[in-house]
């Protein structure tokens, strides 16, 4: 059994693979993150790990979860399945590296974009070469609702919130039509333009906003919320079989 951690921006996340297959997924607690990693390690008998950290872990807690399993860290220097064309990789993300091992891994020999939409949106691009070039990054649906009450004097703090008409007509239905149709807009443009320059170009939507964005988009896409830790997987099989 292989067990996947995805530190993110706002909690994490773990994820027992038998093989390449999702057994079993959960969110956990950063405060008690060591005792409750060991027990899932008991329960399921992992014997390998991975944790791709983007929010912070203490290292005493690394050094804790590295005694009990053998734990690959996910960084720029790790083997990944593909080739890395990105100008500064030693700044990628890691949560980005890992989605475009997701899909060298389910979209062999195609052309792929990958988006995806939680507390950032992030575009990758990974062509049916195996060559990964980079994309876009932008805010996310909450920091956009954030932005406009924090910097404004007199916007209220909104959740999200499909608005189904463009024209507002009070300030909370004119925030959401901005908000959601906006990052609704910015989507499909980028699948828009980057099908004009690569044909058969499969579309992944991934992230915490996925349910709320993937049946508003025009565009034809995959909708997996589980994208990110199946290419985690992906790699510390990859490292494995090293």
């Amino acid at each position: 059994m292989n067990l996947v951690i995805d530190v993110g921006n706002t909690g994490i996340k773990i994820a027992i693979f038998k093989n390449s297959k999702l057994i079993h997924n959960e969110s956990i607690n950063k405060e008690n993150f060591v005792n409750e990693v060991s027990e899932l390690i008991e329960k399921f008998k992992c014997a390998n790990a991975i944790i791709s950290s983007v929010g912070l872990l203490k290292k005493s807690q690394i050094s804790k979860l590295k005694s009990k399993i053998n734990l690959v860290e996910l960084n720029s220097s790790t083997k990944v399945p593909f080739k890395n064309m990105y100008l500064t990789p030693k700044t990628l993300g890691v949560d980005r590296i890992a989605l475009v091992a997701a899909a060298i891994s389910k979209f062999t020999n195609k052309n792929v974009l990958i988006i995806d939409a939680g507390t950032c949106i992030t575009y990758d691009f990974v062509d049916k070469e195996g060559c990964y070039y980079g994309g876009a990054i932008s805010p996310g649906i909450k920091i956009r609702y954030k932005s406009l009450h924090t910097f404004t004097n007199n916007l209220p703090l909104l959740e999200s919130k499909y608005a189904t008409q463009f024209l507002g007509n009070s300030t909370e239905t004119c925030i959401n039509a901005g908000v959601v149709h906006g990052v609704i807009g910015e989507i499909d443009s980028f699948i828009n333009q980057y099908k004009e320059k690569n044909k058969d170009l499969t579309v992944v939507l991934t992230g915490g906003d996925t349910n709320f964005l993937s049946n508003r988009l025009k565009n034809s896409i995959f909708a997996n919320p589980f994208f990110l830790m199946e290419g985690l997987n992906t790699i510390l099989t990859y490292n494995l079989n090293k």
